[in-house]
């Protein structure tokens, strides 16, 4: 689905990211994780095209990175759903109506009784009129996931998801995340918290990466 060849990603002439070669399967589980400033966020937007390799290829479904169009770019990015850490909202419109911001920008029609299921699915049903500064970080967490999957991508990433949220809500928002794994996702999330991650390996059987001295690597048993 998303396949990284010998990749590199420079920062002011810095090398941050090197000899990155990766694949993340159909139906697969990652999780990504490293000290602060380590370059997971940047591999994360180098995974949704957000930045461009310094050097090395990525192939989004199939398809070399750098051969796309900016169209091709953006009809592929439509089958990524990304979870931002920080998630950001208009603060004007209810959450119905940012949960189905991507479909606004993509012209297509929002279905009433999918829209409903879904915010019921992550426990937001009777928040759909809410303006944003009202919600709980919670909350937004589980609006940003819902905003995420309502176009049914392929792959969901997700930076740090449950960084700002407390041990419960952080299961909660995991179980979440195991589900859509168990109906056929690829699931890549990004996380310092090794708590976090032994309580997801009882659940699926997930692979864990860590950045080292720029490289991916895959964790030990010291997990």
């Amino acid at each position: 689905m998303i396949a990284f060849e010998n990749v590199a990603y420079n920062y002011g002439g810095g090398e941050l990211l090197s000899e990155i070669s990766l694949r993340l399967a159909p139906g697969s589980f990652h999780f990504l994780t490293g000290p602060s400033g380590a370059g997971k966020s940047t591999f994360l937007k180098l995974a949704y095209a957000d930045l461009l390799p310094t050097s090395g290829h990525i192939s989004l479904f199939d398809r070399d990175l750098r051969s796309l169009s900016r169209d091709d770019v953006a009809m592929n990015r439509r089958r990524i759903g990304v979870v931002h850490q920080d998630c950001q909202f208009l603060d004007h419109l209810p959450l119905a109506a940012n949960v189905c911001l991507p479909l606004t920008v993509a012209s297509r029609p929002v279905d009433t009784r999918n829209l409903t299921e879904l915010l019921n699915w992550v426990g937001l049903r009777t928040l759909g009129d809410a303006l944003p500064p009202s919600l709980s970080g919670g909350e937004r967490q589980r609006a940003a996931l819902a905003r995420a999957i309502i176009m049914d991508p392929d792959v969901i990433l997700a930076d740090e998801p449950t960084g700002n949220l407390d041990w419960e809500m952080s299961l909660r928002l995991l179980t979440l995340l195991v589900e859509l794994n168990r109906m056929g996702k690829t699931i890549l999330v990004a996380t310092h918290d090794l708590n976090l991650i032994r309580q997801a390996k009882s659940q699926v059987s997930a692979r864990v990466l860590r950045i080292k001295n720029r490289r991916i690597q895959l964790a030990g048993a010291d997990l």
